[in-house]
C-alpha cells in the first residue's frame, strides 16, 4: 500500500488516499472506496477489506481517508470529488483507464458516492490542475447505502454528523431526488433484516435510478444485518462479492 496527500501542502488539509495494487492485473478498471462510518468515524473492513478484496479480483483499488465530523459538508464532498480526480489525473501512472474509475461506498459512505453521483452544484473547489477533470466516477457501487432523508426511513447520525447546522436542509442532500441523466450506472446491495438502515434506502435509489433510465442492479438479501463488509460469516449475504465481480467485468 502506497499513501498519497490530496490536496497541496500549503492546503492544511491532511485527507489521503491509500493505493492498493493488484498482484497480478486483470482489468484497466480502478475502483475509488470510501469507507462507512455515520460521518464519524472510517471502518477498517469497509475501505481496506475492499481493497484487498477487489485486488483478488485483479482490480486496482483505492481508499480515500477523507473528512468526518466534525468537518460538516461541503468537506467530505471536496474530499470524494478530488479523489475521483486524482486517480482520473494519475492514470498512466497507475496503468489504468480514467473512463472506468467507479466510486464504492458503504453505509455513510454509499450516501457519500450517491451524492458524488448525483450533486451537481459547485461547492468551492480550488481550480488547479486535477479540476479540469470530471469529478463523477463512470459507475458507482452502493452497499447498504444510507441514502434517504426521508424521517420514516432515514439514519439520522449520518446526516446529522454530515450537515451540522445545515440538518434542516437535509432534503437537499437525498440523493434519490438528485438522480439525473448523468448519474453514472450503480450496483446496490442491502439486507432486508438491516435495522440500522433500512433496505428501503436502496430501493428510493434504484426507483429513482430506474425513472431516469440509469442502469443499475439492486441485489436485496433475506439477511445479513447493517455493516457486514465482505461477510464471509454469512451464507446468504455473501453472494454480493461474486455478484460485484460480474458486475464489474462486464457492465464496461
Amino acid at each position: 500500500m502506497k499513501q498519497f496527500k490530496l490536496w497541496e501542502e500549503n492546503s492544511q488539509v491532511e485527507t489521503t488516499i491509500d493505493y492498493y495494487e493488484p498482484l497480478q492485473k486483470a482489468s484497466d478498471i480502478a475502483v475509488v472506496i470510501f469507507p462507512g462510518g455515520g460521518y464519524f468515524y472510517l471502518a477498517k473492513h469497509e475501505g481496506e477489506g475492499y481493497a484487498h478484496l477487489l485486488n483478488s479480483f485483479g482490480i486496482t483499488a483505492f481508499v480515500v481517508n477523507y473528512r468526518v465530523f466534525p468537518n460538516y459538508f461541503p468537506k467530505p464532498l471536496l474530499d470524494a470529488r478530488r479523489a475521483i480526480r486524482f486517480v482520473r489525473s494519475n492514470a498512466q501512472k497507475f496503468a489504468i483507464n480514467k473512463e472506468k474509475i467507479y466510486a464504492m461506498g458503504s453505509s455513510a459512505g454509499g450516501h457519500l458516492v450517491a451524492l458524488l453521483s448525483t450533486y451537481l452544484k459547485d461547492i468551492g473547489e480550488i481550480k488547479d490542475d486535477l479540476y479540469k477533470e470530471s469529478f463523477l466516477p463512470n459507475g458507482q457501487i452502493l452497499c447498504y447505502p444510507v441514502i434517504s432523508a426521508d424521517e420514516r426511513i432515514f439514519h439520522s447520525s449520518s446526516f446529522i454528523n454530515l450537515l451540522g447546522e445545515r440538518y434542516i436542509e437535509k432534503d437537499e442532500y437525498s440523493p434519490e431526488l438528485l438522480v439525473n441523466k448523468t448519474t453514472p450506472p450503480a450496483f446496490i446491495w442491502h439486507a432486508a433484516d438491516d435495522s440500522s438502515v433500512p433496505v428501503m434506502n436502496s430501493y428510493r435509489y434504484a426507483q429513482a435510478l430506474s425513472v431516469q433510465g440509469i442502469s443499475h442492479e439492486l441485489h436485496v438479501f433475506s439477511e445479513g444485518g447493517h455493516g457486514a463488509g465482505i461477510a464471509p460469516q454469512w451464507k446468504i449475504v455473501n453472494q454480493w462479492v461474486n455478484l460485484l465481480q460480474n458486475w464489474l467485468m462486464t457492465s464496461l
